[in-house]
């Protein structure tokens, strides 16, 4: 009896920590508070570079060590539960766990806390480390409806999008090959060789140039105003690919509610037809 109630206790700490659904309010309780801590703890870390604020540091050092310990014990529940994620033995399940997006950031996001602990000489150069939870703020993106959709678009659109981006690459290092062929003798000291007009050719494909760095003969004025005419096309490329993956995901998730509709009036008697397709129904 003990052993099936540790496990559904399991179970249900596994569930809490997932993403919660509507209805379960302790799941949604967690994912609330896990977002919320995730912005108090880049906030601190934001905090901590302004020596204005160097009074107030010892309440920030506590702060900290209240949210650091909270993600240690939810990093422990996930190890834990792990073998309910992967389906496989628990020594396997924390492997993968930990080698894992969300694994690497947890881990990273909180060892940089506690090994100064046992190198103390380190400290400095450990807490360079401390950056890395800057990318927690992925996992609280995990906890939005909205922001998942985003992750569910570009999955779907990776290939397109890498294709497009090696596209721009190509197009980058033929601009700089370009300028340099054109500018090298009018100056030699900012065009020294064939990549030193990468910075160019990123500055004006990607925005509208920092003006550090521009072609000050005839032939390079003209290119730069074709490669920046370019640069915009180019940046369009992924922006479209990404406009059609919403469009083709909002389009599939309408046409799923509206069968799960469908098929909720096929169970009803007395609807004679149904309101969203306009299908006779089965008295």
């Amino acid at each position: 009896m003990n052993e099936e109630k540790w496990k559904l206790t399991k179970e249900r700490i596994f569930e809490i920590l997932q993403m919660g659904h509507k209805k379960d309010f302790a799941s949604k309780a967690c994912d609330f508070t896990i977002v919320f801590l995730i912005i108090v703890n880049i906030v601190l870390s934001i905090c901590f570079t302004f020596g204005q604020l160097a009074p107030y540091y010892p309440i920030f050092n506590r702060i900290e060590t209240i949210t650091i310990i909270f993600f240690t014990i939810e990093l422990i529940l996930r190890l834990w539960t792990a073998d309910l994620l992967y389906n496989e033995k628990p020594l396997v399940s924390i492997v993968k766990y930990l080698f894992s997006f969300n694994g690497i950031i947890e881990f990273w996001s909180i060892v940089p806390f506690y090994l100064p602990m046992v190198f103390p000489k380190g400290i400095i150069a450990f807490r360079m480390f401390r950056v890395v939870r800057i990318l927690r703020l992925f996992q609280a993106n995990t906890y939005s409806d909205a922001m998942s959709t985003i992750l569910i678009v570009i999955k779907r659109k990776r290939n397109q999008m890498l294709s497009s981006m090696l596209i721009i690459f190509v197009i980058m290092i033929m601009a700089s090959l370009v300028m340099y062929g054109l500018e090298h003798q009018a100056q030699p000291e900012v065009f020294k060789n064939a990549f030193s007009g990468i910075w160019w050719a990123t500055s004006a494909l990607l925005t509208v140039g920092y003006g550090d760095i521009y072609p000050k003969t005839f032939m390079g004025e003209a290119v730069s105003i074709f490669i920046t005419f370019l640069g915009v096309g180019m940046v369009a490329i992924p922006t479209g690919i990404l406009s059609a993956g919403f469009t083709e995901y909002e389009a599939e998730q309408r046409a799923a509610q509206l069968a799960e509709e469908h098929l909720k009036h096929k169970k009803k008697r007395g609807v004679t037809y149904c309101p969203f397709c306009g299908e006779k129904l089965p008295k």
